[in-house]
């Protein structure tokens, strides 16, 4: 039985100083984009080598699994456990209560998936899609004993331990991804190497947040949860037919080796934005959770965090764009060439999504999901109706579509979030502005500059290093001349220095 340790007492109260509970946020944000990052590189040395190992069709099978396996787990009840962390207060009762709801509703996707996974290889006309899909549902089962133990973990700003977990977990995937591809397993390497990741994750945060409870399957008086999980849920159902309509409607148009290609370029342009954000996403939610009181400290914070993550986010975007053709040839061979057009579309559009998606953490802790549930879902009208329409052009067709449904999505969003942080549409503008305008003109640069060395007959390797090398001195370079404060800005962030007075408010929570 869990108690309410002192590792959890405090939280969602006034006790801890400004400067401590600042310098708690920095150090989970190291702890958690830290980890993001070395797990990451654990998992593209194994993937850089799986890749050339299989072929793009079981990159396409894996992708028709994928579907559905995401719109099942939004379901998986993650929001509900979420509803702990925006609380003020919580109980050992209502821990137990998130554990069974947890383990009721996961049980119950898995035997969804698996006896339904037939459905969906009709529906491909592949009927492998079925054998992969009934192996998968052991994801579920481990969701519960990962979910609850991060929840608690970030409620108390933890970061330090879970990192630890996740870099193990990272190691086992990679570790099983290699030795079946090597074993000549095909597109079971897929399946088999985040089965092993999720259990390993699984068993070691239950571990190490010592959370292992009896669940509570009586459910009186957790309105809360399932108030605040319901408009979560519903966010997250919203964000899966945006985010997944894309393979849905491709799927049943497009061989699987044409699939593969546009999957894999959609995986590789979204890599930032999929891996690196969460994690920032994950540590502001509970802090601004803890300023929610103070509007100031809230508005400061979000544009603080628009401003510097731009100032990494566009120079990748705009950099993976004008590079992206030596880039593949490089890591992942001639046959994967053609990703190349989807990713220069979709990298530039995921630059404004990339902003889009740093708005719900701060709406949610303000105690507001039910605005997340609408942009959430402006995103699921927009996105599948500009996918429908762009199909008709083939697979580049839809990347096309990104470019056009993006941008709708980012007005929709700070159009109805705005009032409630207290920022304007130009707010964000500006705040965007010291990252994205240096971006774009490095890429022209860059873009330039592969024009002017293609005659030279280069080779792949040395073309990548050559462009890269460019680009990031001339993106430093213009950062140093147009955008000094920006980057003084970051390097003060990075070595823990205090901002000047004016500059800040009282809590510097972001």
């Amino acid at each position: 039985m869990v108690s309410e340790s002192a590792e959890f007492k405090g939280i969602g109260t006034n006790e801890e100083s400004a400067e401590a509970f600042g310098s708690r946020v920095r150090s989970a944000v190291i702890w958690r984009s830290g980890s993001q990052i070395l797990a990451q590189i654990i998992t593209w040395a194994s993937t850089l080598l799986v890749i050339r190992l299989l072929e793009p069709s079981d990159y396409g099978l894996f992708a028709m699994t994928q579907v559905v396996l995401a719109f099942l787990a939004f379901l998986n009840g993650w929001g509900f456990a979420s509803a702990l962390v925006q609380s003020d207060s919580i109980d050992p009762f209502r821990i137990r209560q998130a554990f069974g709801l947890l383990l009721l509703l996961n049980a119950l996707l898995a035997a969804i998936q698996f006896f339904g996974a037939p459905l969906a290889a009709a529906y491909y006309g592949q009927p492998m899609v079925a054998d992969l899909l009934r192996v998968q549902a052991l994801l579920f089962l481990a969701t519960p004993f990962i979910a609850l133990p991060e929840v608690m973990m970030s409620r108390a700003l933890d970061f330090r331990r879970q990192a630890i977990v996740n870099l193990l977990a990272a190691f086992a995937g990679a570790s099983t991804a290699l030795a079946c591809a090597l074993a000549g397993y095909g597109v079971w390497t897929l399946v088999y190497a985040p089965i092993a990741m999720f259990w390993t994750r699984a068993i070691g945060l239950t571990f190490v947040a010592r959370l292992l409870v009896w669940p509570s399957f009586n459910f009186k008086g957790c309105g809360q949860i399932i108030g605040f999980g319901s408009a979560v849920l519903f966010s997250q159902l919203f964000w899966l037919v945006q985010s997944q309509s894309d393979i849905f409607i491709a799927g049943a148009r497009f061989d699987a080796h044409a699939l593969g290609l546009y999957a894999e370029a959609l995986f590789l342009a979204q890599i930032f934005m999929a891996k690196f954000v969460p994690p920032l996403n994950e540590v502001a939610f509970p802090a601004y959770a803890r300023i929610k009181k103070d509007a100031a400290a809230v508005r400061w914070s979000f544009l603080k965090t628009v401003r510097i993550l731009m100032l990494v986010a566009a120079p990748f975007y705009c950099g993976l764009a004008v590079v992206a053709g030596p880039m593949i040839e490089t890591l992942f061979g001639a046959k994967w060439l053609g990703m190349v057009p989807y990713i220069q579309l979709i990298s530039l559009a995921l630059i404004l999504m990339t902003v889009q998606i740093l708005f719900a953490p701060v709406t949610n802790a303000l105690g507001k999901p039910s605005i997340s549930m609408f942009t959430a879902m402006s995103g699921a009208v927009l996105f599948p109706v500009a996918f429908l329409m762009g199909a008709q052009w083939g697979l580049i067709g839809m990347a096309w579509a990104w470019l056009i449904a993006a941008p709708l999505l980012l007005l929709v969003t700070a159009r109805l979030s705005a009032p409630l942080i207290g920022v304007s549409l130009w707010d964000v503008a500006r705040a965007m502005l010291p990252g994205l305008a240096p971006a774009l003109v490095m890429a022209i640069g860059v873009g330039a500059a592969a024009v002017a060395i293609a005659p030279l007959g280069l080779a792949a390797p040395l073309r990548l290093a050559a462009l890269v090398g460019f680009g990031a001195t001339l993106y430093a370079a213009l950062l140093w001349m147009l955008e000094r404060n920006a980057l003084t800005e970051v390097i003060r962030l990075i070595l823990r220095r205090q901002p000047p007075v004016a500059d800040a408010p009282v809590q510097d929570a972001i």
